[in-house]
């Protein structure tokens, strides 16, 4: 279990880098006119992600989920990808990427990295990972429960991200005369 509770806290410490970059990331947005939305939903995803960590611990520790390699492997390489792909986003979308819904006015749709092949391949490896990081040690519980919430915020989240993104690269329309 000491290397499980290791893993998890290695992903809160990529969660807290992400933030790093997050705000830093919100600072030249702010400083080019960047716009603001989906507040609301922000804390719920927050409290969502922190139970996903917590519940892996918890469930693991509290039922005593066995270590079944035959299923952990595989769930720790989807892991990997997951991360891998995640960073890929970050890094295409450089200074525009963020844990929230924030865009610059009249900045084009990224279009190059894994965004020529999906709108929101972010969300991809948000799902990727909140399947595998309990499976890892057979938490399900925890997998099922934070898939289908995940689901639900993601429902919200898209649409408030596909508005802000049409708003912010919609062209301009001129003033009537």
């Amino acid at each position: 279990m000491i290397w499980y509770a290791l893993l998890v806290a290695a992903v809160a410490a990529e969660r807290v880098v992400e933030l790093v970059v997050a705000r830093r990331n919100e600072r030249w947005s702010t400083a080019r006119g960047a716009i603001v939305t989906g507040q609301g939903h922000y804390p719920a995803m927050v409290v969502l992600h922190t139970g996903l960590l917590v519940g892996c611990l918890a469930e693991v520790w509290l039922a005593d989920r066995p270590f079944v390699p035959a299923l952990a492997w595989p769930m720790l390489a989807m892991l990997g990808g997951a991360q891998a792909l995640r960073w890929w986003c970050i890094g295409t979308l450089g200074p525009r990427w963020n844990t929230r819904v924030i865009v610059v006015p009249g900045l084009p749709l990224v279009t190059s990295g894994p965004y020529r092949l999906l709108r929101h391949p972010n969300y991809v490896a948000v799902v990727a990972e909140g399947v595998a990081l309990p499976l890892v040690h057979t938490a399900w519980v925890t997998a099922a429960a934070f898939t289908v919430l995940n689901a639900v915020l993601l429902t919200v989240r898209i649409r408030c991200e596909n508005r802000a993104l049409a708003a912010a690269t919609a062209p301009a329309t001129p003033a009537p005369a």
